[in-house]
């Protein structure tokens, strides 16, 4: 007989009572489960490696206009789903078959999905990041999370028993996992994604903080919902950091020069008198996945200072990249100094940047 509830929570011992009731009424785990779960335990790298190969796999198809990736994508969104419902899931299935799945393969199945989300999304950050900018932070949290997903010691020890940091991981990754997986399903511009992405990172970002900060007072609820938008305000701002992860540049080229559709030599430095007389063209052949229509902008800049922004139409799934450029002829009547060309999305993300000198024609 179990201690009666109406006085006080059960005692240790009617704890463990109840335990051993649940255990001899459901049935035994089958023992592929737990051989499973053995397996899982003694080769964990095996699963980061599976997600690194579905990535590179991914990244392959994409820029091969494979349908194949899109399924891949969707699995990846489907295994989130999973994960984001896990409790509900767990109890239904309880309840159903009487049997409780068990708790080592739900955290390495959690694991697991946060292993193949970060390695499956890595190949396309690298890729499209731009190296010399603030891109490089939010790759380099990319990686480091997944170093983190494979070093078991870091993962339960470090990382699990810290709430509030275990969440932050969380919807880190699924932030990532969206920005990459919705321009290729949905064929949703980058801008698009984005801003998708980051609502759904604010909505998963707000139960995990009312978690960790228990709402007892108005005051507590107002902090949480302030954090929750703060995290938002935080990622809009920064939104140039992060690379836009299915589009990147294939060919590159400052040039006075451009026939059917081919750019001339490729210039890192130019006399004045040059671009005075013939202009300038940026050209960028630029990779989208099948089906996607995006909006860029080719934004010229002189010592820092911003003096055209030209916006391009480009259309995907071409192998080779949708060929853009903006031929530019009203130079500064002292064009003399460093320019850069940026490549931004609609949202300013940048995909690349174009670097080049114009010197004075009587220099030496």
């Amino acid at each position: 007989m179990l201690c009666r509830p109406e006085r006080g929570p059960p005692c240790g011992a009617c704890r463990h009572r109840h335990f051993l009731i649940q255990s001899q009424t459901m049935p035994p785990i089958p023992q592929i489960v737990q051989r499973l779960i053995e397996l899982l335990k003694r080769y964990p790298g095996v699963i980061a490696l599976g997600g690194f190969l579905s990535g590179i796999g991914s990244f392959i198809l994409v820029d091969r206009q494979a349908g194949l990736a899109s399924w891949i994508a969707v699995l990846m969104l489907v295994s989130w789903v999973w994960l984001m419902l896990e409790n509900t899931l767990t109890a239904l299935f309880a309840r159903t078959f009487k049997r409780e799945i068990p708790q080592p393969l739900l955290r390495y199945a959690t694991q697991m999905i946060h292993q193949e989300s970060l390695f499956f999304v890595l190949p396309f950050f690298f890729i499209t990041t731009t190296w010399n900018s603030g891109q490089l932070v939010f790759t380099g949290l990319l990686g480091a999370a997944g170093l983190i997903s494979i070093v078991d010691p870091l993962y339960y020890r470090w990382l699990a028993p810290k709430r509030w940091l275990f969440l932050a991981l969380h919807t880190f990754t699924l932030f990532a996992a969206l920005l990459t997986a919705l321009p290729i399903i949905l064929h949703l511009t980058t801008a698009q994604s984005f801003k998708l992405a980051l609502i759904a990172a604010m909505v998963l970002s707000f139960p995990s903080l009312a978690s960790s900060f228990p709402l007892n007072s108005w005051r507590r609820a107002l902090a949480v919902v302030v954090m929750t938008l703060a995290i938002g305000g935080g990622g809009w701002l920064v939104r140039s950091w992060v690379p836009p992860a299915t589009l990147w540049m294939t060919e590159v080229a400052v040039t006075t020069q451009l026939q059917d559709r081919e750019p001339g030599e490729s210039l890192k430095e130019i006399q004045a008198s040059r671009i005075r007389s013939a202009g300038l063209y940026a050209y960028t052949s630029i990779n989208a996945p099948r089906g996607l229509n995006e909006r860029i902008f080719h934004v010229w800049q002189h010592d820092g200072q911003e003096v055209d922004r030209i916006a391009l139409d480009i259309h995907g799934g071409r192998k080779e990249g949708y060929r853009a450029w903006t031929h530019k002829q009203n130079f500064p009547a002292n064009p003399v100094g460093r320019w850069q060309v940026r490549v931004l999305t609609e949202d300013g993300q940048v995909i690349g940047v174009l670097r080049f000198k114009v010197v004075d024609g009587s220099a030496p």
